[in-house]
Protein backbone atom coordinates (compact mmCIF):
# COMPACT_ATOMS: atom_id res chain seq x y z
CA UNK A 1 0.00 0.00 0.00
CA UNK A 2 1.27 3.46 -0.65
CA UNK A 3 1.85 6.02 1.61
CA UNK A 4 -0.20 8.51 0.49
CA UNK A 5 -2.99 5.89 0.47
CA UNK A 6 -2.25 4.85 4.47
CA UNK A 7 -2.50 8.37 5.55
CA UNK A 8 -5.75 8.69 3.81
CA UNK A 9 -6.98 5.88 5.95
CA UNK A 10 -5.69 6.83 8.75
CA UNK A 11 -7.67 10.14 8.44
CA UNK A 12 -10.26 9.31 7.37
CA UNK A 13 -10.48 6.66 10.71
CA UNK A 14 -9.89 9.34 12.52
CA UNK A 15 -12.55 11.24 11.34
CA UNK A 16 -14.92 8.59 12.01
CA UNK A 17 -13.45 7.67 15.47
CA UNK A 18 -11.83 10.81 16.27
CA UNK A 19 -9.19 8.99 17.99
CA UNK A 20 -7.34 5.92 17.23
CA UNK A 21 -4.96 3.58 18.62
CA UNK A 22 -1.81 2.15 17.19
CA UNK A 23 -3.24 -1.61 17.54
CA UNK A 24 -6.80 -0.33 15.86
CA UNK A 25 -4.13 1.42 13.01
CA UNK A 26 -2.08 -1.39 12.55
CA UNK A 27 -5.09 -3.96 12.29
CA UNK A 28 -6.55 -1.72 9.73
CA UNK A 29 -3.18 -1.09 7.73
CA UNK A 30 -2.12 -4.52 7.69
CA UNK A 31 1.31 -3.20 8.45
CA UNK A 32 3.89 -3.18 11.30
CA UNK A 33 3.89 -0.97 13.98
CA UNK A 34 6.89 0.88 12.82
CA UNK A 35 5.27 2.01 9.91
CA UNK A 36 2.49 2.85 11.30
CA UNK A 37 4.27 4.98 13.77
CA UNK A 38 6.60 6.91 10.93
CA UNK A 39 2.11 7.99 9.82
CA UNK A 40 0.92 9.35 12.57
CA UNK A 41 4.57 11.05 12.99
CA UNK A 42 4.31 12.70 9.43
CA UNK A 43 0.76 13.93 9.72
CA UNK A 44 1.37 15.06 13.22
CA UNK A 45 3.72 17.20 11.89
CA UNK A 46 1.57 18.06 9.07
CA UNK A 47 -0.94 19.16 11.62
CA UNK A 48 -3.22 16.50 9.85
CA UNK A 49 -3.75 14.68 13.30
CA UNK A 50 -2.61 14.98 16.95
CA UNK A 51 0.33 12.35 18.18
CA UNK A 52 -0.58 10.88 21.53
CA UNK A 53 0.95 7.86 23.72
CA UNK A 54 -0.40 4.71 22.40
CA UNK A 55 -2.34 6.22 18.90
CA UNK A 56 -3.54 9.71 17.78
CA UNK A 57 -6.33 12.10 18.27
CA UNK A 58 -8.28 14.44 15.83
CA UNK A 59 -7.09 17.91 15.14
CA UNK A 60 -9.97 20.56 15.16
CA UNK A 61 -9.59 21.11 11.14
CA UNK A 62 -11.91 24.93 11.50
CA UNK A 63 -8.75 27.13 11.92
CA UNK A 64 -4.50 27.09 11.70
CA UNK A 65 -2.51 29.13 12.25
CA UNK A 66 -0.01 26.83 11.81
CA UNK A 67 2.44 26.72 8.23
CA UNK A 68 4.02 23.08 8.36
CA UNK A 69 7.03 23.49 5.89
CA UNK A 70 7.32 21.92 2.55
CA UNK A 71 8.96 19.07 3.88
CA UNK A 72 6.45 18.16 6.03
CA UNK A 73 3.85 18.91 3.60
CA UNK A 74 4.67 17.09 0.19
CA UNK A 75 4.04 13.41 0.89
CA UNK A 76 0.70 14.34 2.38
CA UNK A 77 -1.87 13.49 -0.04
CA UNK A 78 0.58 13.20 -2.46
CA UNK A 79 -1.43 11.47 -5.24
CA UNK A 80 -4.11 13.84 -5.04
CA UNK A 81 -1.69 16.40 -5.71
CA UNK A 82 -0.54 15.21 -8.42
CA UNK A 83 -4.07 14.39 -10.13
CA UNK A 84 -4.38 18.22 -9.39
CA UNK A 85 -0.86 19.09 -10.99
CA UNK A 86 -1.20 17.31 -14.11
CA UNK A 87 -4.75 18.77 -15.33
CA UNK A 88 -3.56 22.22 -14.73
CA UNK A 89 -0.49 22.04 -16.52
CA UNK A 90 -2.07 20.46 -19.37
CA UNK A 91 -3.87 24.23 -19.26
CA UNK A 92 -0.78 25.59 -20.13
CA UNK A 93 -0.75 27.14 -23.94
CA UNK A 94 1.34 28.07 -26.58
CA UNK A 95 2.77 31.75 -25.57
CA UNK A 96 1.02 32.20 -22.02
CA UNK A 97 2.94 34.22 -19.58
CA UNK A 98 2.15 32.21 -16.52
CA UNK A 99 2.60 32.74 -12.84
CA UNK A 100 3.64 30.05 -10.66
CA UNK A 101 2.85 30.20 -6.47
CA UNK A 102 5.14 28.41 -4.45
CA UNK A 103 3.51 25.03 -2.31
CA UNK A 104 3.65 21.42 -2.70
CA UNK A 105 0.96 21.00 -5.42
CA UNK A 106 1.54 23.88 -7.74
CA UNK A 107 5.72 21.82 -7.84
CA UNK A 108 4.25 18.72 -8.86
CA UNK A 109 3.30 20.79 -11.74
CA UNK A 110 6.74 20.82 -13.25
CA UNK A 111 6.73 17.25 -13.41
CA UNK A 112 4.15 17.53 -16.04
CA UNK A 113 4.80 20.54 -18.29
CA UNK A 114 5.83 20.45 -21.96
CA UNK A 115 4.94 23.32 -23.53
CA UNK A 116 8.64 25.20 -24.11
CA UNK A 117 7.08 28.55 -25.89
CA UNK A 118 5.66 29.91 -22.34
CA UNK A 119 7.33 31.91 -19.86
CA UNK A 120 7.12 30.99 -16.20
CA UNK A 121 7.29 33.67 -13.22
CA UNK A 122 7.55 32.53 -9.88
CA UNK A 123 8.20 32.89 -6.02
CA UNK A 124 9.77 29.70 -5.39
CA UNK A 125 13.28 29.09 -5.34
CA UNK A 126 13.34 25.31 -6.22
CA UNK A 127 10.38 25.99 -9.07
CA UNK A 128 12.66 28.39 -10.91
CA UNK A 129 15.35 26.21 -10.56
CA UNK A 130 13.11 23.18 -11.65
CA UNK A 131 11.93 24.98 -14.87
CA UNK A 132 15.32 26.33 -15.72
CA UNK A 133 16.67 22.96 -15.81
CA UNK A 134 14.14 21.65 -18.08
CA UNK A 135 14.72 24.71 -20.47
CA UNK A 136 11.82 26.43 -20.04
CA UNK A 137 11.85 30.44 -19.86
CA UNK A 138 11.77 31.17 -15.87
CA UNK A 139 11.72 34.61 -14.20
CA UNK A 140 12.15 34.46 -9.93
CA UNK A 141 10.86 36.84 -8.29
CA UNK A 142 13.33 38.55 -6.19
CA UNK A 143 12.76 39.70 -2.46
CA UNK A 144 13.22 37.67 1.39
CA UNK A 145 13.62 34.58 1.00
CA UNK A 146 10.90 32.81 3.83
CA UNK A 147 12.29 29.44 4.99
CA UNK A 148 9.39 26.95 5.93
CA UNK A 149 7.78 27.39 2.18
CA UNK A 150 10.61 28.22 0.13
CA UNK A 151 8.58 31.50 -1.35
CA UNK A 152 10.37 34.86 -1.91
CA UNK A 153 7.69 37.61 -0.20
CA UNK A 154 8.01 41.30 0.83
CA UNK A 155 7.92 44.70 -0.82
CA UNK A 156 10.20 43.97 -3.79
CA UNK A 157 8.47 40.65 -5.03
CA UNK A 158 5.19 43.34 -4.65
CA UNK A 159 6.66 45.43 -6.96
CA UNK A 160 7.94 43.36 -9.23
CA UNK A 161 4.85 41.39 -9.58
CA UNK A 162 2.40 44.37 -10.30
CA UNK A 163 4.44 45.54 -13.26
CA UNK A 164 3.60 41.97 -15.03
CA UNK A 165 0.52 40.68 -16.70
CA UNK A 166 -0.25 37.39 -16.85
CA UNK A 167 -2.54 35.11 -19.07
CA UNK A 168 -2.79 32.20 -16.38
CA UNK A 169 -1.92 31.52 -12.47
CA UNK A 170 -1.69 28.78 -10.37
CA UNK A 171 -2.37 28.90 -6.61
CA UNK A 172 -2.10 26.94 -3.94
CA UNK A 173 -3.79 27.42 -0.68
CA UNK A 174 -3.87 26.28 3.18
CA UNK A 175 -7.66 26.57 3.45
CA UNK A 176 -11.07 27.19 1.71
CA UNK A 177 -14.59 27.78 2.79
CA UNK A 178 -17.26 29.69 1.06
CA UNK A 179 -17.38 32.64 3.88
CA UNK A 180 -13.52 33.17 4.09
CA UNK A 181 -12.02 32.58 0.78
CA UNK A 182 -9.14 31.12 0.46
CA UNK A 183 -6.45 31.74 3.42
CA UNK A 184 -2.98 31.17 4.04
CA UNK A 185 -1.23 31.24 7.76
CA UNK A 186 1.32 34.29 6.50
CA UNK A 187 0.11 37.61 5.92
CA UNK A 188 3.49 38.02 3.47
CA UNK A 189 2.76 35.23 1.39
CA UNK A 190 -1.09 36.46 1.34
CA UNK A 191 0.20 39.53 0.09
CA UNK A 192 2.01 38.10 -2.76
CA UNK A 193 -0.44 35.82 -3.63
CA UNK A 194 -3.54 38.69 -3.60
CA UNK A 195 -0.42 41.30 -6.06
CA UNK A 196 -0.15 37.97 -8.75
CA UNK A 197 -4.05 37.42 -8.92
CA UNK A 198 -4.66 40.89 -9.63
CA UNK A 199 -2.44 40.50 -12.41
CA UNK A 200 -3.64 37.58 -13.96
CA UNK A 201 -6.28 37.11 -16.98
CA UNK A 202 -7.06 33.78 -15.84
CA UNK A 203 -6.65 32.20 -11.80
CA UNK A 204 -6.63 29.00 -10.44
CA UNK A 205 -6.82 27.89 -6.95
CA UNK A 206 -4.66 23.94 -6.64
CA UNK A 207 -6.38 21.98 -3.96
CA UNK A 208 -6.61 18.52 -3.13
CA UNK A 209 -9.84 17.63 -1.11
CA UNK A 210 -8.40 18.43 2.52
CA UNK A 211 -8.53 21.81 2.12
CA UNK A 212 -12.52 22.48 2.23
CA UNK A 213 -13.61 24.05 5.33
CA UNK A 214 -10.07 24.60 6.88
CA UNK A 215 -9.53 28.47 7.36
CA UNK A 216 -5.89 30.02 8.00
CA UNK A 217 -5.20 33.43 9.34
CA UNK A 218 -5.09 35.44 6.58
CA UNK A 219 -7.70 35.93 3.45
CA UNK A 220 -6.04 36.31 0.37
CA UNK A 221 -8.63 36.13 -2.54
CA UNK A 222 -12.85 35.73 -1.99
CA UNK A 223 -14.26 32.26 -2.90
CA UNK A 224 -15.52 33.25 -5.93
CA UNK A 225 -12.78 34.87 -7.24
CA UNK A 226 -10.78 32.08 -8.90
CA UNK A 227 -11.58 28.15 -10.72
CA UNK A 228 -10.50 25.92 -8.21
CA UNK A 229 -9.23 22.55 -9.43
CA UNK A 230 -9.60 19.94 -6.78
CA UNK A 231 -9.32 15.79 -7.46
CA UNK A 232 -12.91 15.20 -5.71
CA UNK A 233 -16.39 16.46 -4.65
CA UNK A 234 -16.24 17.90 -0.83
CA UNK A 235 -20.13 17.89 0.85
CA UNK A 236 -21.48 21.22 0.59
CA UNK A 237 -19.55 22.56 -2.67
CA UNK A 238 -21.09 20.71 -4.72
CA UNK A 239 -23.48 23.38 -6.32
CA UNK A 240 -20.33 25.62 -6.62
CA UNK A 241 -19.44 26.65 -10.66
CA UNK A 242 -15.97 27.72 -9.87
CA UNK A 243 -15.14 24.17 -8.62
CA UNK A 244 -13.38 21.61 -11.47
CA UNK A 245 -12.76 18.22 -10.54
CA UNK A 246 -10.20 17.48 -12.36
CA UNK A 247 -10.94 13.22 -12.34
CA UNK A 248 -14.51 13.88 -13.66
CA UNK A 249 -12.87 16.22 -16.60
CA UNK A 250 -10.55 13.30 -17.48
Amino acid sequence: MLTEQRYELILKLLDEKKSVTMTEIKNLLQTSESTVRRDITALDKAGKLVKVFGGAVAVDKAFTSHEPTVAQKVEVNKAEKQLVARYAASLIEPEDFVYLDAGTTTGYMLDYITEQSATFVTNAVVHAQTLAAQGMRVLLVGGELKGSTEAVVGNQAMQTLQSYHFTKGFFGTNGITKSEGFTTPDANEALIKKTAMFQCKKCYILSDYSKFGNVSSVTFASFPASTILTDRLVEGYGECDNILVVNMIE
